[in-house]
């Protein structure tokens, strides 16, 4: 699936999707367990919440069509990082799931030919 530097918000979103599948596909082939995902709260979303073992991991996934504005992992900015968190400390308050610790990982999808590069980052960021 290729796509083009200037994309529609549909194709745009379809990338997101797209992305999303394959960052659920290597995180299940790492040994997570998928719990959900688009979790969505007024404070903003996590795109994908599983299990590594006993760790509860929030799991952000950026997917990009090609690095001329860097890695898609570097897209993930201080501001969303703290959105991140409060988003996770919110579905930590309301689910009361138990888990020896947290991480958060971020995922990195790079679809600039027939391969996708699909990288897992394990603790890519603390909470702050």
């Amino acid at each position: 699936m290729l796509f083009n530097a200037r994309m529609s918000t549909a194709t745009h979103l379809a990338l997101g999707e797209h992305g999303e599948s394959l960052a659920v596909r290597a995180l299940e082939g790492a040994g997570y367990a998928v719990l959900a995902r688009r979790y969505r709260t007024r404070l903003g979303e996590i795109d994908i919440i599983a299990r590594d073992g006993t760790c509860l991991v929030f799991v952000e996934v950026k997917a990009r069509t090609h690095r001329r504005c860097g890695r898609p992992d570097e897209q993930v900015t201080p501001r969303k990082q703290r959105k991140i968190v409060a988003v996770a400390r919110l579905f930590l308050a309301r689910t009361q799931l138990r888990a020896d610790a947290c991480r958060f990982d971020v995922v990195s999808v790079l679809l600039d030919d027939d391969r996708p590069r699909v990288e897992i980052i394990r603790n890519a960021f603390d909470a702050v």
